[in-house]
């Protein structure tokens, strides 16, 4: 099988248009799990509910901005939920634009204020839910990264 062939895309396609469609799945992703209130965001609250119900974690985002690469608190956050996301099959991806992200998923609903994206779960409170397409597009895109030893991919979201 090739590389083209697990994306599902036709030879000749660079890796560029792979990631983008991730990018664009993981947006997808990310606007219908708000709206199903499937969205969990902070690194404390995402830890608290994988800590309480990891097996209705379906997917992470980790993002962050170049000024947090030398926060190291949030590096042994990070460090621990992939771990954690390794040790229980969750799909896990990074996302290095916190802005864009910001752009999607917006303030909290509650509190309308900005709130800590730095990690992003989504849920699946059912089984229907699972079926979703752009989670099956991004799980095919972490399995076939896994396959090259990319084990946390990193995806470009779209402008």
């Amino acid at each position: 099988m090739t590389l083209e062939e697990i994306h599902g895309q036709e030879p000749g396609l660079g890796e560029h248009d792979w990631t983008h469609g991730a990018g664009m799945a993981l947006h997808e992703l990310l606007v219908s799990a708000q709206r199903r209130g499937c969205l969990t965001a902070g690194v404390y609250e995402s830890a608290k509910l994988m800590n309480v119900d990891p097996d209705n974690v379906a997917f992470c985002v980790l993002a962050t901005d170049e000024e947090d690469e030398g926060d190291i608190a949030l590096q042994i956050h990070f460090t621990l939920i992939q771990a954690f996301c390794c040790e229980n099959d969750i799909d896990i991806v990074r996302v290095n634009d916190v802005g864009k992200l910001a752009a999607i998923v917006g303030p909290s609903e509650d509190s309308g204020e900005t709130r800590d994206l730095h990690c992003i779960l989504i849920t699946n409170p059912n089984e229907e839910d699972c079926k979703d397409p752009a989670l099956q597009k991004l799980h095919s895109f972490c399995e076939a990264s896994r396959h090259v030893n990319d084990w946390v991919p990193t995806i470009i979201l779209p402008e």
